[in-house]
């Protein structure tokens, strides 16, 4: 069945990391609104939705993508670059333990799980603000035995690798050219994003979720033959937010 760990929205958001986009006000309550409607818009794609608890002692908890990679063989746990969210990992390793076999990445490696773009059994792993070359390295020794392998991306303009490229299925990827070198995904098929911070989006079966707010890119995929599902996360967004970064998604048997 198809799973996503989720986590509620923190009071404390407002105190969230931001990087590339100027800090402005977070209506909390708006924000824990529009994250109840992401995760229904992932049951009403036939996810199976485990929901843990807000933790106020972390502002950026809502992000659970960033303190895990989880494949089918097991879930590695990150060391991530921001240290202040460190503590996140505990808890998801706690809820993803009863699952899968837990590897940790460990220092002085860090590595955020919106830096890893996965294909197939390749995972590109963006260098960036958060992701150094020993996590690369450290990933991609946890994962061998395994069959995959570990790319590494390098990274400018924006916080993760996700915010610059991610897969769409049928072996093409959606790409802000501009953020990373593209020459890296030279075998897939490139559709360019029309609007620079539009490149974020989650592919379930036949439907490419993505953010309000970009109606150019969402033309432009629909014109390439994909179906297409905006949400609305705008005051998430102003936490830096995208759509892959709140929820992990696997298979669990």
């Amino acid at each position: 069945m198809l799973t996503a760990i989720t986590r509620q929205v923190s009071p404390a958001i407002g105190e969230c990391q931001v990087t590339f986009v100027e800090r402005s006000p977070i209506d909390a309550r708006k924000a824990m609104a529009q994250h109840a409607r992401y995760e229904q818009c992932l049951r009403d794609s036939g996810v199976r939705v485990i929901s843990l608890p807000a933790d106020a002692r972390y502002p950026d908890g809502v992000f659970v993508e960033d303190p895990a990679i989880v494949l089918e063989e097991l879930a590695v746990m990150c060391r991530m670059g921001a240290p202040s969210r460190r503590g996140e990992t505990e808890s998801l390793a706690h809820a993803l333990a009863p699952v899968r076999k837990l590897e940790w990445i460990r220092e002085p490696a860090t590595i955020e799980g919106g830096d890893v773009v996965r294909i197939e059994k390749t995972l590109y792993v963006g260098i960036s603000r958060r992701t150094n070359r020993e996590g690369c390295a450290q990933l991609a020794e946890r994962i061998a035995p395994f069959g995959y392998a570990a790319v590494p991306v390098e990274v400018r303009g924006c916080l993760h690798l996700k915010s610059a490229c991610c897969s769409i299925g049928g072996g093409a990827v959606l790409i802000h050219p501009q953020w990373i070198d593209r020459s890296r995904f030279e075998q897939f098929r490139q559709i360019e994003v029309a609007e620079p911070w539009a490149a974020d989006v989650l592919s379930i079966g036949e439907t490419v979720i993505m953010p309000e707010g970009f109606p150019k890119t969402r033309d432009k995929l629909e014109q390439a033959g994909f179906r297409t599902r905006a949400i609305d996360v705008s005051e998430l967004q102003k936490a830096e937010a995208g759509v892959t970064c709140m929820s992990l998604i696997f298979h669990v048997n």
